[in-house]
């Protein structure tokens, strides 16, 4: 199983903080399968080209990619779990699937080992929606046995 679920709450904009995580994990040469629902995914392919001018983070969409390109692009956007076979080093979910619990659940044996040997990270959102996604992630995490990681978004106060 994976050491950690590392869980980013509260976030503003989760679609600038994933360009951003995205970014980052691109630079660090990792591979990443960000898992989200079909409209976020779209909205999310959008930013990651306009979110930095001049600085372009390779992805593309897992659906309908041809295996060559999918070899060589580093980030795969997704709104589920790809076959056995097709492990990323990262899995960066907003709202898509549950990495492990999910695959798990549909005797997906050779998925969940794959998801679960990723780093995990969820990013949650700051509206009632988000928050009890991620309450109810958070205790599916802990029920499969997930040491879960909390990192509450941060934003500038006004005191």
């Amino acid at each position: 199983m994976a050491q950690a679920v590392e869980f980013h709450t509260g976030v503003a904009d989760t679609l600038a903080f994933a360009c951003r995580l995205l970014r980052k994990a691109y630079r660090h040469g990792a591979t990443v399968l960000c898992l989200a629902p079909p409209a976020r995914l779209d909205a999310l392919d959008r930013a990651l080209w306009t979110f930095v001018e001049r600085e372009f983070v390779p992805h593309v969409r897992l659906a309908g990619t041809v295996e060559n390109m999918l070899r060589r692009t580093p980030i795969w956007l997704a709104s589920a779990l790809p076959a056995a076979g097709a492990a990323r080093e990262v899995v960066l979910n907003l709202g898509g699937d549950l990495p492990v619990a999910a695959a798990e659940a549909e005797g997906a044996e050779g998925r969940a080992r794959e998801a679960s040997r990723a780093r995990v990270i969820e990013v949650i959102g700051a509206d009632a929606d988000e928050v009890e996604r991620g309450r109810a992630l958070w205790r599916q995490y802990k029920a499969a046995g997930f040491e879960v990681v909390h990192h509450p978004f941060k934003a500038a106060r006004e005191d």
